[in-house]
């Protein structure tokens, strides 16, 4: 997993004929696919649509034998967090402290709302 990561919420409505490859990640998420966030939003303002930062932050922690489960467990806890309004994030932090026999992942979720119009209601 990397920094910039883009998660969409299921149902999330990008610009016709925008081509987006992604794959399932947690109940009502999926992950975007060969894109990070940067490369998503030139690709966004170019159709003229929006791919709003907004200032909430999200943060979890999780468990696991691996950094690869113990990150996948806590971004699985922090999507839900993200509030119904927004139909997308960014994974912002990853930080990955070992223990002896498992690992313990803290990520940070900043919500991103993509949209046809420039502001928010």
């Amino acid at each position: 997993m990397k920094i910039n990561t883009i998660f969409l919420r299921n149902g999330c409505i990008l610009p016709g004929h925008f081509a987006l490859l992604q794959e399932p990640f947690s109940k009502g998420w999926a992950k975007a696919i060969g894109t990070v966030a940067m490369e998503l939003d030139a690709r966004i303002r170019g159709v003229g649509w929006h791919f709003m930062w907004l200032a909430d932050s999200y943060s979890s922690q999780a468990l696991g034998k691996t950094a690869e489960t113990a990150i996948h467990r806590a971004l699985a806890r922090t999507l839900p967090a993200v509030r119904g309004r927004f139909n997308a994030a960014e994974l912002d932090s990853i930080q990955v402290t070992k223990f002896p026999g498992f690992r313990l992942a803290r990520v940070t979720l900043q919500a991103r709302q993509i949209q046809s119009h420039a502001s928010l209601n």
